[in-house]
């Protein structure tokens, strides 16, 4: 799960920095949600046809096996379909739960539509690919580019930079802050150390304490509900660390990049997707659970809800043997490739019997607790100062820790999709806990609860309003992989000792895998088609 819009509360400013804004983010349900979702009746997907019989178990064989119905496993199904049908014409995926997509979970009640896991995406091609292949162009929702985002500062909310033109004039860093990191992205400042960096380590060194305390620590925070002093820059933003690595600095990495970009050939994009305006982000009309409920209904019968992996083993001959407990009893499921999209602890569990080595790997990636809170509050609680023409607008808000409050952040949710509230009434998703606040496990939603009222009345509402209406709070005991500090390693460690132990045709995905964004996901997933399509198309028909 990505807190706080995929990253969107500080995408303005990323811009500035190319590519920081991709970092490289789900969860556990507590309850689940079935929410119906209109499609168009036109498929343009042709369901896999298994060869088996479910009646009273038995077997069933496979040319791939996706472990997991989230967003990575039903994406990585999508693209298997509609991109390399001919390499893996008969593909299931299986699901644990009654129900697909995983930590996205769209509530909708008494004329409230709420998100309580990931509450947007980045409209990248591919992402737009993904949304056009499931059938939802017409249902899809983008945020207003120009929506100002906001970071707590000495207790005001301070708008975040959109443009280069805003960097002399907005208010939340100081004159020489912005001239310390101006001269450190040009290249005045102490080389790399001979160690991998934390991100804060990286930012306090190219651009500077104000950079990172009032803008990147915040984001951390949002968007990984992290530590900076522990996530991994190169694992986290890679992209930003190989400016420097690349070009010098991390303007001359922008530069080189520009160039080799402009060099490059350019591959004409598919008419059919729309065209996002600005850095923005996007929903759908019904909330982000119409994209697995989509998916999951042109795939078919190729998904299987309620299959719960027990084991697998691999044959001489190559072919994986999955165990399910199903409600039609015991099922084998024969494959030729797995895909293993579930949570890396999970994973671990599963592999160990056919891997200790990435079983070990596996199990160390960290998951914190987060809660996700919406509460609603009449138009008249926010504070006057806050509004623009009379409204509450923007993306939402971010708190650094520095700043004494709880909070890591608010999204307008409101304001920023259409149809979220009643009139006269505002929607606030509220982010709370983290790798630096792990004890909200042990707190009563009730106290989560008045902990966000609590925070939100030094700043955006009114002290004397009256109390929120609660609409949902969903706690996500292990909600975002963190990107740590040797992430790469034990990731790297993982696969390898896959391959050392003859499983390949065994692959690794999701969001520990791919990154924290939801976006990021949806890109991964057309990456890990490819690799099985590869492997099945050079080794399984040999």
């Amino acid at each position: 799960m990505t807190t706080l819009s995929d990253l969107s509360l500080l995408r303005p400013t990323l811009s500035l920095f190319p590519s920081l804004s991709k970092p490289t983010q789900r969860l556990h349900i507590r309850r689940s949600l079935k929410l119906r979702c209109s499609i168009a009746e036109e498929s343009t997907i042709s369901p896999s046809k298994p060869n088996h019989n479910l009646n009273g178990g038995g077997s069933v064989t496979a040319d791939c096996v996706v472990v997991g119905g989230g967003i990575s496993g039903l994406c990585i199904a999508q693209a298997l379909a509609t991109k390399h049908r001919d390499a893996a014409p008969n593909v299931i995926v299986t699901e644990a739960k009654d129900r697909v997509g995983g930590n996205i979970i769209t509530v909708q009640r008494d004329g409230f539509l709420w998100e309580e896991g990931p509450n947007s995406f980045q409209p990248s091609d591919p992402m737009l690919t993904m949304v056009v292949d499931s059938g939802l162009k017409d249902d899809l929702v983008l945020g207003d580019p120009n929506a100002p985002r906001f970071v707590l500062w000495d207790g005001k909310l301070r708008p975040v930079p959109s443009k280069p033109t805003d960097l002399p004039v907005f208010d939340l860093m100081s004159i020489g802050g912005k001239i310390r990191a101006g001269l450190g992205a040009a290249g005045i400042r102490p080389p790399p150390p001979d160690h991998e960096e934390s991100v804060e380590e990286f930012v306090r060194r190219n651009l500077g304490d104000e950079v990172f305390e009032r803008l990147i620590e915040p984001f951390c925070s949002g968007v990984y509900a992290g530590d900076p002093s522990k996530l991994s820059m190169k694992a986290a933003f890679g992209k930003v660390w190989k400016l420097e690595q690349n070009g010098g600095s991390i303007i001359g990495g922008t530069f080189k990049a520009i160039q080799e970009k402009n060099k490059a050939p350019k591959q004409p994009r598919d008419p059919r997707l729309p065209k996002p305006k600005g850095q923005t982000v996007g929903s759908f009309r019904k909330g982000l659970t119409m994209l697995p409920e989509a998916i999951s209904q042109r795939l078919g019968s190729t998904v299987k809800l309620s299959w719960k992996l027990s084991g697998i083993t691999k044959s001489d001959n190559g072919v994986y043997t999955l165990t399910y407990e199903t409600p039609e009893g015991l099922i084998s499921i024969q494959s030729k490739s797995v895909v293993m999209t579930i949570p890396s602890h999970v994973a671990s569990s599963l592999l160990r019997t056919l891997s200790v080595g990435a079983a070990d790997a596996l199990s160390q990636f960290y998951y914190p607790p987060v809660a996700a809170v919406s509460i609603s509050y009449p138009k008249e609680a926010i504070r006057t100062e806050c509004l623009i023409d009379g409204e509450l607008k923007g993306f939402g808000q971010l708190h650094p820790r520095s700043q004494g409050v709880e909070t890591l952040g608010t999204i307008y949710s409101s304001s920023l999709f259409p149809n979220r509230a009643p009139a006269g009434r505002v929607l606030l998703l509220n982010y709370i806990g983290g790798s630096t606040n792990p004890g909200i496990l042990s707190k009563k939603e009730g106290e989560l609860v008045e902990a966000v009222d609590r925070d939100l009345r030094k700043m955006l509402i009114n002290p004397n309003a009256k109390d929120p209406s609660v609409l949902g709070v969903r706690v996500w005991p292990q909600a975002i992989p963190q990107f740590l500090v040797g992430h790469l390693d034990l990731l790297d460690a993982a696969k390898s000792s896959l391959q050392c132990n003859g499983l390949q045709g065994l692959f690794l995905g999701g969001n520990y895998v791919a990154g924290v964004a939801l976006g990021r996901c949806v890109e991964n997933a057309y990456e890990v088609a490819a690799d099985v399509s590869n492997f099945l198309s050079q080794y399984a028909y040999k």
